[in-house]
């Protein structure tokens, strides 16, 4: 029996212009991101939908969300476009220099990524490597559709994780970072309450640990609507908390080294409830190639370095 073929109406601008509005859940931002204007965007989406019988995204709400086709559609799409572009990398690979694409998220940049970049571009000459910050899930898009080998990073939650594959590094908390002459260092008995009288730096809605820390304050009696500045900019962050009384919800591994330098210092509480594991993420379909693996292993034992010192 001769394999099904795929509906000849269904192009790669589809698939394409499809898993841009999903990641960024806009018609008008997958639209200014393709280079296309937003009618074009529309028709194409509407194309695909119109071919497959089914609505993928739900358009009742502010901004959109895949619907429960969409969402399978989009999982397997994602898949083959990765698995596309494996194959022509993997085609070109004789003309071309390697390069691993790596995620990261804000706390491994600046905790293990950079000792492990260095071994690993001092052991595996003319392997090229791109390093991609940014929150989570939109690390993770990129992952499903192949424009990152890898993510380095805080588990995303189970729903998030079909189709991929994690493997566990070490475990990190999240921190109450503040200058080093913040007042309530100073305090008698500090608790997490005490808080409540000082501007915080949140993580953003959507990003990993945003949930922990909303639970942590919840279970302290700490009002989560108090004022906020929620960022995800590293370097806002460091520069806004060092000029004021501002406390400063992040993963440890973004404030380390300024903590050991005595740059910021962390407010003496118990975050061991935001403990959560730090690790590789990729496609459960696909095993890394040589030089992804060569740099997998490298991160390993930068990592266990890290655990044996902690």
């Amino acid at each position: 029996m001769p394999p099904r073929i795929i509906d000849p109406r269904i192009k790669i601008r589809h698939i394409a212009c499809f898993l841009e509005v999903a990641r960024l859940r806009s018609v008008v931002n997958a639209a200014h991101a393709l280079n296309i204007s937003q009618p074009a965007a529309t028709k194409t989406v509407q194309e695909l939908e119109e071919v497959l019988g089914a609505a993928l995204f739900d358009r009742s709400r502010r901004r959109l969300a895949l619907t429960a086709f969409g969402d399978v559609f989009y999982r397997y799409a994602s898949a083959s476009i990765a698995s596309l572009r494996q194959g022509i990398d993997a085609a070109q690979g004789a003309q071309e220099a390697a390069v691993i694409k790596i995620g990261a998220l804000p706390s491994v940049s600046a905790r293990i990524l950079p000792e492990a970049v260095r071994q690993h571009c001092r052991a595996e000459a003319g392997v090229n490597t791109r390093i991609i910050t940014g929150p989570n899930g939109y690390l993770l898009s990129l992952l499903r559709t192949g424009d990152v080998d890898l993510v380095i990073g805080r588990m995303a939650e189970p729903e998030v994780m079909l189709g991929l594959h994690f493997e566990h590094l070490y475990s990190e908390r999240v921190v109450l970072a503040v200058r080093p002459d913040h007042p309530l260092l100073a305090a008698r008995n500090f608790e997490l309450g005490m808080i409540a009288h000082y501007q915080r730096l949140m993580p953003t809605p959507g990003s990993v640990i945003r949930p922990l820390v909303q639970r942590l304050l919840l279970a302290s009696g700490v009002s989560i609507h108090g004022e906020e500045i929620e960022t995800v900019s590293n370097a806002f962050g460091r520069a806004y908390v060092r000029q004021s009384d501002a406390v400063w919800f992040i993963s440890e591994g973004v404030v380390a080294l300024d903590v050991a330098e005595n740059y910021l210092a962390l407010l003496p509480v118990d975050m061991s409830e935001t403990q959560g594991p730090v690790g590789f993420t990729m496609r459960a379909e696909n095993g890394p190639g040589p030089a992804l693996a060569a740099f997998m292993q490298t991160v390993r034992d930068v990592a266990a370095e890290l655990r044996t010192r902690a």
